[in-house]
């Protein structure tokens, strides 16, 4: 489908505003879930809970991002979705954090400390120390094996407001695992549109002046050459239906921002796959054995060699006597 000059395709154009600003607030406004905060036994936990026709919600979702050919879904079945959270939680914080039992359609969580990358960024608050924290994490996680995928985990959501960042300890952490990545979808394409994702808050939100270093920091954090290449495909503006969950994902930027900043990522993600690439297949230099030494014969050494030296000195009546004495006259 052909781009125009600011940014939007003949489909979006054509498309009657009214249908698609209708569309857009129906997707944004998709709550499968509601959230609150409570105590218990002196730990305060967070409650997720499944909200009511939130299976027929998610199928209605999924139908459109079939359609649209975007490669997430949610969990439609309340039960998959309970375990997935669950399980994803404890994988990613079970260090120090716990799931707690609750009822049918719930999933109780410790509460993690710190505030999300996305009220950072919008309070002007964020820093590199953040985004670099997030990139290893992100790294860390991809990197986990996942039942589900048959490979590598992926968090088919990882916006801003899915990371929390704790200040005391300089980590960061990942929640809020209600969608998920089409299976069939190769891993390195699943971690790069993860990693896609996060780029865009910081693309359509971030001040001109910081967007490109942020995501430089976030990226050399990554440091995965291979999904950073993959990256570099996808930093282009979608066509046809796909415009509605990209203006949701971007919180409705100005196309023409948003496309001149994601050629200017894409060219840095192009030399950034590439430069690693080169120097993780780069030999190391080993160093080599002496042409200026060598044997005459194998087991004889020259005799200005160090090996003659050391046996003539030993020959000697005491360390500091010669062999031979002096010429007498």
């Amino acid at each position: 489908m052909p781009i125009e000059e600011n940014g939007a395709s003949l489909t979006e154009r054509l498309m009657p505003r009214a249908l698609t600003d209708a569309a857009a607030t129906f997707v944004d406004s998709i709550k499968l879930s509601s959230v609150s905060e409570r105590v218990r036994r002196g730990r305060r936990v967070v409650l997720k809970r499944r909200n009511a026709y939130s299976e027929q919600l998610a199928d209605l979702g999924n139908l459109y991002f079939r359609i649209s050919n975007i490669p997430i879904r949610f969990w439609s079945k309340v039960e998959d979705w309970r375990r997935w959270e669950a399980d994803c939680f404890q994988m990613l914080n079970g260090d120090r954090f716990r799931v707690l039992a609750s009822g049918a359609k719930t999933v109780c969580v410790d509460k993690l400390p710190g505030k999300t990358l996305w009220e950072h960024l919008t309070r002007g608050t964020l820093t590199r120390q953040m985004l670099e924290a997030t990139g290893r994490e992100l790294r860390r996680a991809h990197q986990l094996w996942s039942d589900e995928f048959g490979g590598g985990w992926s968090h088919g959501d990882a916006t801003m407001s899915n990371v929390l960042y704790d200040e005391k300890t300089g980590r960061a952490r990942m929640i809020d695992f209600e969608i998920i990545h089409d299976k069939s979808v190769p891993a390195k394409s699943r971690h790069a549109d993860d990693l896609l994702v996060f780029l865009l808050d910081v693309v359509a939100i971030a001040p001109g002046r910081r967007w490109l270093p942020f995501a430089l920091s976030f990226l050399n954090a990554y440091a995965d050459p291979v999904v950073i290449a993959e990256l570099t495909d996808h930093l282009a503006l979608p066509s046809g239906m796909a415009w509605i969950w990209w203006g949701v994902r971007t919180s409705f930027a100005n196309p023409a921002k948003v496309k001149n900043r994601l050629a200017k990522l894409r060219d840095l993600t192009a030399h950034l796959g590439y430069y690693r690439a080169v120097a993780a297949k780069r030999p190391r230099h080993r160093r080599r054995a002496s042409i200026t030494c060598h044997e005459i014969s194998p087991g004889i050494p020259r005799a200005s060699s160090r090996t003659l030296a050391i046996k003539d000195r030993a020959k000697a009546a005491s360390p500091g006597m010669p062999r031979r004495l002096p010429t007498k006259r």
